[in-house]
């Protein structure tokens, strides 16, 4: 960082005024992007969101029908105990052999209705799992379509503006290394306080910018004398003469041009 050197209160005070008027050239430059860095963003996020929502459906596809494959394993095991002990009871030697073996078939029986019906549930399961990918898979469009949009509209505005933005907040650091560290930070926080972000205002018919509230004439003399560094007692914004503030205006307006 560059040494910063002795300056008159008055030298101050332009620098001071300079730099409210590239940090508010910044602020007019972000207010034209809006909320459309937001809003990018919060679609980006809904579109993975959408992605992994996908993921997930389809994991849990998979596993029922896993679990339907797992079913007719069952029922084809089922069968061919049920034909297995169909042979068995041919050769049975009593009517207890026979009546155990005709429980072990009607119990097998019970296992290949009980495995239909979950096939029948898991493909019920999968038809809505599918209708929701469907939904999901259109809403997914819609939002990518909107996102690339958004996209368009973003990168067009920054292809305007960055380069000078990032011209404006290099001046903006220069600036505020001629100033000294107590006046930056005051500025910062004033800058912080107030909706406008307009932390050094000039005198504009006998009130400070923005407000309505007159300033004593004497205060106002020793405004324009600019030998020290007055603030509004009703906003605490950093006040300077009009003449200063349109010198200034004019200053900057040319450096922006060149921009």
């Amino acid at each position: 960082m560059a040494k910063k050197v002795e300056s008159s209160v008055e030298d101050r005070l332009r620098a001071l005024y300079d730099l409210q008027l590239i940090d508010s050239r910044v602020d007019e430059i972000r207010n034209i992007r809006g909320e459309l860095p937001l809003e990018v963003r919060d679609l980006e996020d809904e579109v993975e969101g959408l992605h992994k929502r996908l993921e997930k459906l389809a994991v849990n596809v998979e596993m029922i029908e896993a679990d339907i494959n797992a079913k007719k394993n069952l029922i084809e095991e089922a069968k061919a105990l049920i034909k297995k002990y169909s042979e068995q009871q041919k050769n049975v030697r009593n009517n207890r052999e026979y009546n155990s073996l005709s429980k072990e078939v009607e119990y097998q029986e019970l296992e290949i209705q009980l495995a239909e019906k979950h096939i029948k549930e898991y493909k019920a399961q999968i038809e809505m799992k599918k209708e929701v990918i469907t939904e999901t898979k259109d809403k997914l469009k819609d939002r990518q379509t909107h996102l690339k949009h958004k996209k368009g509209e973003l990168d067009a505005i920054l292809a305007e503006t960055e380069k000078e933005e990032n011209a404006l907040l290099q001046k903006s650091e220069e600036y505020q290394n001629q100033i000294d560290d107590r006046l930056v930070q005051a500025y910062h926080r004033i800058r912080n306080n107030v909706k406008n972000g307009l932390a050094v205002v000039p005198i504009e018919r006998g009130a400070s910018g923005g407000s309505f509230f007159t300033i004593p004439p004497q205060v106002q003399v020793e405004i324009a004398s600019r030998k020290k560094v007055i603030t509004d007692e009703h906003s605490g914004r950093i006040l300077v003469d009009s003449q200063l503030a349109e010198e200034e205006k004019e200053k900057m307006d040319k450096m922006f041009s060149k921009l």
